[in-house]
């Protein structure tokens, strides 16, 4: 679950100065672009949003195909959400561990993502499916494609929140060299066009804490699955 807590200042503070020092928006690709700060207008709204979903859906760590257990704690909510086992990579309309339909994506969500994607060059955006990603220190993401969804005509659009993270952004191979890009608490990347199906990937996360969300970093993920 998400958490509230009064903290200190800590390393996170010294983040937080560099990333608001940042451009507003960064580009980083021919259409892939980081948002800084984009989310935090609305982040008194999507946080109680967040908590309601994983009160329905909680966290879980699910199993790759490959039988190993995933470091990154996930749930969804829209009409589909994203799931893996044994049996594959997939979109479901069900949560397997509850059985019932996953949570409705909130009104607050959808105009983020939204708004995002229509500041990056995708007006129109209408996800059904939202991905959410709980990272605790130590965790982390290996380069992967996002290409389970029907069809590429549509981008990615993904939050970060809480304790900064590292983003891997490469190329159409695995091998490719892969950017690094700093994403802090509030900042939103948008990737689509010739851009979308780039390997990505998040390096180890880094022991921090966040005033609001304590030592963990939640990801929200965006996409029309179909």
């Amino acid at each position: 679950m998400l958490r509230r807590m009064g903290s200190e200042p800590t390393t996170l503070d010294m983040f937080a100065d560099e990333a608001v020092q940042a451009p507003r928006t960064e580009q980083i690709g021919p259409r892939a672009f980081v948002l800084r700060g984009f989310a935090l207008p609305l982040i008194e709204q999507v946080l109680p949003a967040l908590q309601q979903v994983l009160e329905q859906s909680p966290f879980r760590h699910m199993m790759t195909p490959g039988g190993f257990t995933m470091s990154v704690a996930l749930s969804n909510c829209g009409r589909v959400g994203w799931v893996t086992d044994r049996s594959g990579y997939r979109y479901t309309r069900i949560d397997p561990e509850t059985d019932a339909p996953w949570p409705a994506l909130p009104d607050v969500l959808l105009k983020l993502a939204q708004t995002a994607a229509a500041e990056s060059g995708f007006p129109g955006f209408t996800p059904d499916a939202c991905l959410i990603n709980r990272y605790v220190p130590g965790a982390k993401m290996s380069l992967h494609q996002d290409k389970n969804e029907h069809g590429y005509e549509w981008p990615v659009v993904s939050v970060s929140l809480g304790i900064p993270a590292i983003f891997l952004f490469g190329g159409m191979e695995r091998s490719d060299k892969t950017q690094r890009v700093a994403l802090f608490h509030g900042d939103v990347v948008v990737w689509g066009g010739e851009d979308r199906l780039r390997y990505h990937g998040v390096l180890p996360i880094k022991h921090a804490e966040h005033p609001l969300l304590g030592e963990q970093r939640i990801n929200v993920t965006f996409r029309k699955a179909q």
